[in-house]
């Protein structure tokens, strides 16, 4: 039955997220929003809308390493498995993005992040400082997109499979089931994990880390593994950053307002600096523009597996 209710809870989760998704992204569109800026921002926090959901019912239902495992195994998920098994299929041609200044932001959130974890239990006074951030980032992001109106955004609505001239009203629908699909798909969701954990005497965090983590993923996947195919880099790694950002800043930031949310040994010992060594592993890529050819997924991918092997076996 457990196994029941995260099924059902994961694929409610990724239903209500594309749909939210949609929406958002059709609105942006008609707006004239250049791609790269709806990638970071509305893509990116559309597909982190499930672990938002699953980080908030976490932290009210008692199973707080579950919201900060879905977080950080979720970051990592994104640059290991989002990026690693569309590279296998499709090679992604990185020589015309230009991303290099959302990563550096991108990093320099993880690097505080990591620090207030150091001074954690995350608090309120841990929520005013990322959701800060959070405001600082998406000011910058409105003004690239005034700065940039009209930008070529064909090639996003392809890749999201929605009309750039979606009528006013099916908007709202999509965002609407997306508002009231997610948070069921998350107490669905929860529901089984916590009782998973509890049967097979894993940890919450452990849980977090990998069943909820890569089942959260999954919508990253989705985009990314689209944009591979039609070639756009550009959205795969704005997608990938984006999401990175809004679980740090968005979701933790909301959830430490629920808090106290404990941080164990573990997390602090192995499991940040992975998602911070994650992120660094694409800077070659950023900065120098080498294409993420088959052999780097191959990588990415055996570096993920090496590491869900090291969180079942500890």
């Amino acid at each position: 039955m457990e196994f029941m209710l995260v099924t059902s809870g994961l694929l409610l989760l990724i239903l209500a997220g594309d749909t939210l998704v949609k929406g958002a992204v059709a609105l942006s569109l008609q707006l004239g929003v250049p791609t790269l800026v709806v990638s970071v921002t509305i893509v990116g926090f559309g597909t982190s809308a499930p672990e938002m959901l699953i980080a908030v019912q976490s932290a009210l239902e008692g199973a707080p390493g579950i919201a900060l495992g879905n977080v950080v195994g979720s970051n990592t998920a994104n640059v290991l498995l989002v990026l690693g098994v569309p590279a296998l299929l499709f090679t992604l041609d990185t020589s015309k993005t230009d991303t290099s200044r959302i990563y550096l932001i991108m990093i320099a959130v993880s690097v505080i992040f990591v620090a207030l974890a150091f001074m954690g239990p995350f608090y309120f006074w841990h929520a005013g400082i990322l959701l800060g951030l959070l405001a600082l980032m998406l000011w910058d992001n409105l003004k690239s997109a005034l700065n940039h109106r009209n930008g070529n955004t064909a090639d996003l609505a392809a890749i999201e499979g929605i009309r750039p001239n979606m009528p006013g009203w099916r908007m709202v629908m999509y965002i609407a089931a997306g508002m009231i699909g997610l948070p069921l798909g998350a107490q669905l969701m929860i529901e089984g994990a916590v009782v998973i954990a509890a049967r097979f005497d894993v940890s919450q965090e452990i849980i977090g880390l990998t069943l909820v983590a890569v089942g959260t993923s999954l919508p990253e996947l989705a985009t990314t593994a689209v944009a591979a195919m039609r070639r756009q880099a550009d959205v795969a790694l704005g997608n990938v950053i984006g999401s990175n950002m809004f679980n740090l800043l968005a979701i933790m930031g909301v959830t430490s307002l629920l808090g106290p949310l404990p941080v164990s040994d573990e997390f602090l010992e192995i499991d940040l600096w992975i998602m911070l060594l994650a992120s660094i592993l694409i800077a070659p890529f950023v900065f120098t523009r080498m294409n993420i050819s088959r052999l780097w997924g191959f990588a990415f991918l055996g570096l993920y597996v090496a590491y869900m092997i090291l969180l079942l076996g500890r």
